[in-house]
Order: structure tokens, then sequence, then C-alpha cells
């Protein structure tokens, strides 16, 4: 059977090479025959000619081939179904998790890596002041105002303070953010994954540690990454700890800068896209600029792929992180997590500062002789502490509860019509623990709140009935009866204060 011969087929074909008539036919049917095409050739050439010259880019163009006789079938590849994980799976996960401390090997692979650079071996009294010189240059650069920060950290000993400082907390945590798609039902058995400005791998690296614990799971990382340094060291700490022939390949990073369109050698779609610390670098950009620019780069995302935003917990950049995704909520790239829209209208993130925790890390042996100084607290980072969001094109919530209509939860946009009176809300928990041990304090959201709003448990208010605002995991979803609406001036927002006969309920966990 042959694709239809209509003018616009071969207006499209005619002066076009071999590749983009593969592409274009691909694109009007799931799949077709190599020998179809041949009648629409300028000159005539065999199917195993064809297949030679097109079977390396069918992977970037989202195609595989099958043998049929004498010709070749050629087939888009489908989405595949959520990869579950096992209980074993989970128990490996879990463990490592507990651990908390990043691979021997990979702490290992950084110390030789910072001897081949420095000339000397990592833990020479030279390299360690060296070190802590780039560290706390990159600390000081950070804490600077927006616009008189370079953060770059692409150069010498910037990158292996790098390394020694940031990585190893930015390496577990995004083990945590893996664990948690994996969890969400949003990894697939096969999976082609992007990074983008991967630095020295971070991403990647925890990828391939992750997925060694699944049983029957592979994925393909690419990534764009615009420094030399940071490539180079990539690849040492890649070629140290990923095995070759591994459920994960990982691919040498392009040198692209993500201001720029996507280099056409990157496959046309992708099942994850992940920017991990790095619109933050764009501290001048506006929100619309950095939306046009998660935009573009997600044309590329695969229609039940994910993205997975990732920004310091700091005030500064948790709270334009916010604002951005928000913004990509409007223009068709949909929160999944942690926001809930549990009332279904769109929210404006105001002045929304919204982090998660993790436990704290094991410092590495790197860490500990850095610290061995009068000011040791300046070089031991070992607090995971972090903003994310997970967006996709299909709608699809990590919660699909919504406020029911006719219930009798007050909305956050209307606390100020219940100050000194006590209500009852619905509410998604937006942070990690903001208090201490005698007052615990969270933020609380609705998605229709124009002022910030927190949610406070003094200790000696504990019950068993009102205990899930503490205990209950980030982006959980909480009906609270009985909470004292206040408002606090100093810092425009609303408390809702929780007593001994608040009652906090988790919907649906009795059904679990």
């Amino acid at each position: 059977m042959y694709v239809g011969r209509s003018p616009s087929i071969r207006q499209a074909m005619a002066g076009h090479s071999l590749i983009t008539t593969v592409k274009y036919v691909a694109g009007t049917r799931p799949a077709f025959h190599l020998s179809e095409i041949i009648p629409y050739l300028d000159d005539p050439v065999s199917v195993d000619e064809i297949y030679r010259i097109i079977s390396p880019e069918l992977p970037r163009l989202g195609l595989t081939a099958k043998k049929t006789g004498d010709d070749v079938e050629i087939s888009r590849v489908l989405p595949g179904p959520a990869y579950i994980l096992n209980d074993r799976e989970q128990k490996r996960i879990d463990t490592f998790l507990a651990g908390r401390e990043i691979p021997v090997t990979l702490a290992e692979a950084i110390e030789r890596y910072i001897t081949k650079k420095a000339a000397k071996d990592w833990n020479d009294p030279t390299v360690i002041e060296r070190l802590r010189k780039a560290i706390t240059a990159q600390k000081d650069d950070y804490w600077k105002p927006s616009h008189k920060r370079s953060l770059r950290y692409t150069k010498g000993y910037r990158v292996l303070g790098y390394l020694a400082y940031h990585f190893p907390v930015y390496f577990m945590q995004t083990e945590h953010l893996l664990a948690g798609l994996a969890r969400d039902g949003l990894l697939k058995k096969s999976m082609t994954i992007l990074d983008v400005g991967t630095g020295p791998g971070v991403v990647p690296l925890a990828i391939a540690d992750l997925w060694s614990r699944l049983d029957g799971a592979r994925a393909a990382v690419y990534s764009i990454e615009r420094s030399e340094e940071h490539i180079e060291a990539f690849l040492s700490l890649r070629d140290a700890f990923v095995p070759r022939g591994g459920p994960v390949s990982i691919k040498p990073p392009v040198k692209a800068d993500m201001l720029e369109p996507l280099p056409s050698t990157l496959p046309e779609k992708f099942d994850l896209i992940i920017f991990s610390n790095v619109l933050n670098e764009l501290p001048e950009s506006p929100v619309e600029t950095q939306a046009g620019i998660v935009e573009r780069i997600t044309e590329r995302l695969a229609p039940e792929g994910t993205v997975l935003i990732i920004e310091p917990a700091d005030e500064d950049n948790s709270t334009r992180m916010r604002t951005l995704t928000a913004e990509l909520h409007q223009r068709g790239i949909f929160i999944h997590a942690p926001c809930s829209f549990i009332r279904g209208t769109p929210c404006t993130a105001p002045r929304c500062w919204s982090f998660t925790t993790a436990p704290v890390i094991r410092p590495t042996r790197l860490m500990e002789a850095l610290a061995r100084c009068e000011e040791s607290y300046r070089y031991v980072n070992i607090d995971i502490k972090y903003s994310y969001a997970m967006l996709r094109k299909d709608g699809v919530r990590r919660d699909g509860y919504r406020v029911s209509p006719g219930s009798k939860f007050l909305r956050l946009s209307k606390l100020h019509s219940a100050v000194e009176k006590r209500v009852n809300v619905a509410v998604v928990k937006m942070s990690g623990e903001l208090g201490d041990v005698k007052n615990h304090l969270f933020k609380v959201c609705d998605g229709t709140a124009k002022t910030p709003v927190y949610a406070v448990l003094p200790a000696f208010h504990m019950t068993p009935g009102n205990e899930a605002l503490r205990s209950a995991p980030y982006g959980t979803v909480l009906e609270m009866r009985g909470v004292l609406v206040r408002y606090n001036k100093a810092h425009d927002a609303y408390n809702l204060l929780v007593s001994r006969n608040t009652e906090i309920q988790i919907p649906g966990a009795d059904d679990q």
C-alpha cells in the first residue's frame, strides 16, 4: 500500500533530503514501508540503501524499524505505560535515601578528577585551601543583589569548588525528586531525557544511579551545556561512575546555550525535560522571558512527558520560580505538583515562598577535609532544601481532589471576612517546617489567596486529631476544621491558628 500521491505530498518531498522525507511521511501516518517512498524520490534508491542512510537518525526522530521480508516497516515509537515500582525497587530506593550519602565510587571519582586537574593530591593543603577560596567566592557571589551576580562555575577551581561543595547535595536532592517522579507514575520503561544546563552532570549521574535500582527500566539521557570545563568534568565522572551497557545511556553533552534553539542533533521528543538550578542564573530576565525559554524547549516534550523545574529554596529564587510556573500554567504547560488547584481556579502565586526539605546528607571525605579549619561551617553543605515544580501538557495532576460545590470550606481569598472567627478550610501544604519546636508553622494554599496564608500549630495544642498538619508530606491536601483566622499586619499575611479542638484530615486517607 502506498501513501496517497497528492500534490501536497509531492511538493513536500521534492528537493528535500531523505531524512526530511521520512520525517514528513511519519508525521502523516503511524506506520509505513520504506518501499512506499521510493516513487517520490528524485533518484531511485533501494530499500537497503534508504535504511542504511536513515537508521542512525531513527531514535532522534522517535521512530523504530522492523524488517518485513524484503522491505522495512517504519513506525512511530508509541508512549509506553507508566513504570510502576515494585516492592523490591521501592525498598532499594528507600534504603539508599536513608543512607544519606552519595555513592562511594562517585565521591572517589570526584577526588580523582580534582587530583588530575590540580596536578596534586586532592587532600594536599594547597589544593584544599584553593578549594576553600573558590567556595567562599561562589557563596559571596550568590548572596549579592541579583543584578550583580555572575553565578558562573565555569573555570578552574570554580568548577572544582562546585564539585566539592554543591555537587553532593544537588545529587541527593535529584535522587529524592526522581523517586517522587517514580512514585507518581511519571516514569516509563524506556525514556528519553533532556537535562538543560547540565554543568558537571549532577542530574544525568543521579538518573543513572537511581535507574540502577530498577529491575526493567532503561533511559537515554541527553544534555546541553555551554561550559567546556563542565563538559570535561561531566565526561570524566560519567566514565568513572556509569557502567557501559547498563540500563542508562548517558550521551556526551552537546555544547549549547539554553537561550538558543535546541540543536537539531538532539532527539525530536523527550519524555522528561529537567531544568535544575539553571533558570535562577538569569536573574535579569523577566518571568515572561524565562517562560518563553521553557516554552520553546518544551516544544520537544512528548505528549505524555513531564517537565521538572528545580530552584534553590531562598525567598527570592523560590518566589520567582512560583511566578514562573504560574505563567507556564497559563500557557498550557500545566502544574502537576506540588500545587493542586483544589478550587479549579488559576493561581497567580502571590509572594509564594514554597519549598520542601529532605534529611541532611552525610559529608563526603572531601567536605570533611575542607572543614578542618577555624570556620568549618563555611565548607560543609549538607542541608537539602529546594523548590520544585512538575509540569505536563496533558493536565494530569498528582492529586485529583477538588473542593465540592456547596462545601462548608471557606476560600482563602475570603479570609479577610473571617478574622478572629473559627472556620473550616481545605488547603494544600506548601512548605516544610518554617517554625520551631514550640510553634510549628507551614505555608498553605488553595489557589485563590491574594495574600500568603500560614497554618500555625503550637506544640502544646498538638493532638492525634490535628497532627497531620505536621506529619503530612509537602503537597498534601488537608481538610482543616475549626481553625482561628488571624491577620498578621507586620507581614501582611493570614495565620490559621490550630488548637487542640481543630480536626485535620487527609481526604481519602481512610480509604487507603
